[in-house]
C-alpha cells in the first residue's frame, strides 16, 4: 500500500509539473516589488535584487539529487544566451524528497563542477510550509505579487519576473529552460 501511495504521489506531481501560468492582468500593481528583496548567496553575502532592475529574472528552486537536476545545464545555457536581458537565480531547496541535503559549499561545488553554473545561487531555502522564505511567500501569494498563487510542487519550478519587478509567469518543473514557453517570454 505504501508503494502504491508513493507511485500515485509521483504521478500526480509529474502531471502538475508541466504547468504554465501567466499573469492575466499585466496592469496589476503588487504590494511589493521583487526588487525590494535582499537575500544571502551560497557564499553568505547579501544579494540585493534591486541590482537586477532592467532585466528579466528567472527564479528557480533547485536540487542536486533530482530527476530534473540536468536542467542546470539548460539554465546556464539560457543565462549565457540571454545575458543582456535575463538573469537566472537559483534557490537550492530540500523540501521535495530531501533532494538537496548538502551544505552551501557542497551545492556550490556540485553546480560549478557538473554544470559550470555561473548564475547567482542563493542560500538554501524552504519554498513551502511554515518556514517558507519571504521571496517564495511573495512569489506564491496574490496579495503580495498581484495575481499568482501557484506554489512549487517539486524542484525546478520557475518564476519569471519583469524588468520592473512584477511577476509575469509560473512554469512547472517539466518546462525546460530553453523551451519556447520560456524563451518566447524573453
Amino acid at each position: 500500500m505504501i508503494k502504491f501511495s508513493l507511485v500515485l504521489a509521483l504521478i500526480v506531481a509529474a502531471n502538475s509539473c508541466s504547468t504554465v501560468v501567466s499573469n492575466p492582468n499585466t496592469n496589476s500593481i503588487p504590494a511589493m516589488s521583487f526588487y525590494d528583496f535582499k537575500v544571502n548567496t551560497l557564499d553568505g553575502k547579501t544579494f540585493d535584487f534591486a541590482s537586477l532592475k532592467g532585466k528579466k529574472v528567472l527564479v528557480v528552486n533547485t536540487a542536486s539529487e533530482c530527476g530534473y537536476t540536468p536542467q542546470y545545464k539548460g539554465l546556464q545555457e539560457l543565462q549565457d544566451k540571454y545575458k543582456d536581458k535575463l538573469v537566472v537565480v537559483g534557490f537550492p531547496c530540500n523540501d521535495f524528497g530531501g533532494q538537496e541535503p548538502g551544505s552551501a559549499g557542497d551545492i556550490k561545488a556540485f553546480c560549478e563542477k557538473n554544470y559550470g553554473v555561473t548564475f547567482p545561487m542563493m542560500e538554501k531555502v524552504a519554498v513551502k510550509g511554515a518556514n517558507t522564505h519571504p521571496i517564495y511567500q511573495w512569489l506564491t501569494d496574490p496579495a503580495k505579487n498581484g495575481w499568482n498563487s501557484e506554489k512549487p510542487n517539486w524542484n525546478f519550478c520557475k518564476y519569471l519576473i519583469s524588468e520592473d519587478g512584477k511577476l509575469l509567469n509560473f512554469f512547472g518543473s517539466a518546462v525546460k529552460p530553453l523551451s519556447e514557453e520560456i524563451t518566447a517570454k524573453l
